[in-house]
């Protein structure tokens, strides 16, 4: 059953994804709509960190859920990174827009690393999920140093 529901989450994450950018009415859709599930992304992220990083005790069972959210959440931003979306409220740096093949590498770097940390996080072993999350979070760090401000 678990299985079942895992594929339809990543079939109606693909399926929301790549119209995604189609649906925007206004850049700032656009912005706001990465802004929100990126926040999302976040959240769930850390909550599964602080098990890894034994700031919270570990709980099998919510890291796995935890980290389903992220693995579907980690497709849906960067159908929202499109023309015109450089501009107003964002932490977005120019060179999303100019590296662009660079960028999505980056996205599709992240994206198989939260599979790796998923499929950790399902065998219910601590050393495992930390293994996976030290190498994800490395990905997400470096994007975030190349392409985000602050």
């Amino acid at each position: 059953m678990k299985m079942i529901l895992s594929l339809l989450s990543a079939a109606m994450a693909v399926t929301l994804a790549l119209p995604a950018q189609a649906q925007f009415a206004k850049p700032e859709d656009a912005i706001k709509y990465r802004k929100n599930s990126l926040f999302v992304m976040q959240q769930h992220w850390a909550r599964v960190g602080a098990m890894a990083t034994g700031k919270i005790p570990f709980d099998a069972k919510q890291a796995q859920d935890n980290m389903e959210v992220v693995s579907t959440l980690a497709k849906l931003p960067w159908a929202a990174f499109g023309e015109g979306t450089d501009k107003g409220d964002t932490r977005a740096k120019p060179e999303i827009w100019k590296e662009s093949v660079k960028f999505k590498e980056a996205a599709d770097k992240f994206q198989i690393e939260v599979a790796k940390v998923n499929a950790a996080a399902k065998t219910g072993n601590l050393d495992n999920l930390k293994t996976a999350f030290g190498s994800a979070g490395s990905s997400c760090k470096a994007c975030h140093d190349s392409f985000r401000k602050d």
